[in-house]
């Protein structure tokens, strides 16, 4: 890939990564004088873990995310029936970093006024999720606020609990130097960098723009935006017991989930040319002059899951798990070195 004049920025589409990562840490330091001795893992990873019982083998993992505006691109389309898969999978792949099986799901769904139908196909998505994932579907809230939302505008929002063995919980303290770094994966763009493609094309104000075609692909624009979230539940289940570490590949990219899954003092060298990268994220880049660092930190760049193995494992992981191909290393990095670097950006 090649620098371009600059373009947009997801700052551009009014969502700020270091405003973000600065109200993240406030609220992290606000949380901790709730946190009790019962919290093994509070904010700051992928899920929050906490042991109920100090007799038993078993600690609760929890999480909760939003599918964000995605939404938006499903109203243009009025296609509402597979969004709740995104928020079901997005919230399964934040716990699974923790080793965690899902156990049960809540949802929130915000709207202007009840439509009935709409609903129904959201309620259908999220329950044909949870199937999927041995994932009771435990409850949730509608809420109508036609002061807060506006005409078809509506939001969804998720949150899930699984469970994990206290012997099989997954620790960024048990990653070293030297384990290797694997990676599935994704199909689109999943839940992140939303605002800044609606920015791009525009699709708010020519919402027929989603029909324009993918270059390289068969399928529209609107098409690729509305794909699902993918779970990675099915694919690492059976390998959880042979890594070290999973990074979900969501909001801040490469640069910000990977460091989640490793130790202090480590770092990782990711090298981009051992993908492709999707026709869409070219055609987002090419449409918007968007600069490389600036794609990478945004979106997931058809990279969903990394996997952290050690070197004597990792061969065998890449033959266990389907479609798994190999990314890079861990590596020692000092104190304020940025901890992902991008080999070939």
């Amino acid at each position: 890939m090649t620098d371009r004049p600059a373009g947009k920025t997801y700052a551009d589409a009014g969502v700020n990564l270091d405003d973000a990562a600065v109200v993240k840490s406030r609220i992290k330091d606000i949380a901790a004088s709730t946190l009790g001795g019962d919290v093994v893992a509070g904010p700051g990873g992928f899920g929050g873990v906490i042991d109920p019982d100090p007799n038993g083998d078993m600690l609760l993992v929890a999480s909760t995310d939003g599918v964000g505006t995605k939404l938006r691109i499903a109203d243009a389309l009025g296609a509402h029936d597979t969004i709740g898969a995104s928020i079901v999978n997005h919230c399964i792949n934040d716990i699974l970093p923790a080793g965690a099986r899902p156990l049960f799901f809540l949802d929130y769904i915000g709207l202007s006024r009840f439509d009935p139908d709409k609903i129904a196909k959201i309620v259908s998505g999220l329950s044909k999720a949870c199937a999927a994932a041995g994932c009771a579907l435990l409850g949730g809230e509608t809420a109508t606020m036609p002061d807060i939302y506006h005409g078809d505008d509506y939001d969804l929002a998720g949150f899930i609990v699984g469970t994990v063995r206290k012997d099989a919980l997954l620790k960024p303290e048990n990653t070293q130097e030297g384990d290797v770094i694997l990676a599935l994966a994704s199909d689109g763009l999943h839940t992140n960098g939303y605002s800044l493609v609606r920015s791009i094309f525009e699709t708010d104000q020519n919402p027929s723009v989603l029909a324009t075609n993918v270059p390289e692909t068969s399928h529209t624009l609107g098409e690729m935006l509305l794909r699902p979230h993918l779970s990675y539940l099915e694919p690492l289940s059976p390998v959880l017991d042979k890594i070290r570490g999973l990074g979900h590949i969501t909001g801040g990219s490469f640069y910000k989930n990977i460091p989640r899954a490793l130790a202090d003092g480590l770092g990782a060298d990711v090298d981009i040319s051992t993908w492709d990268t999707p026709p869409l994220f070219k055609f987002i880049q090419e449409q918007g002059r968007v600069e490389d660092k600036e794609m990478f930190r945004v979106f997931n760049m058809g990279v969903g899951m990394t996997i952290i193995v050690e070197p004597g494992l990792a061969d065998d992981v890449l033959a266990s798990v389907p479609g798994s191909f190999r990314v890079g290393e861990v590596v020692k990095r000092a104190e304020g070195e940025e901890r992902t670097k991008l080999i070939g950006l």
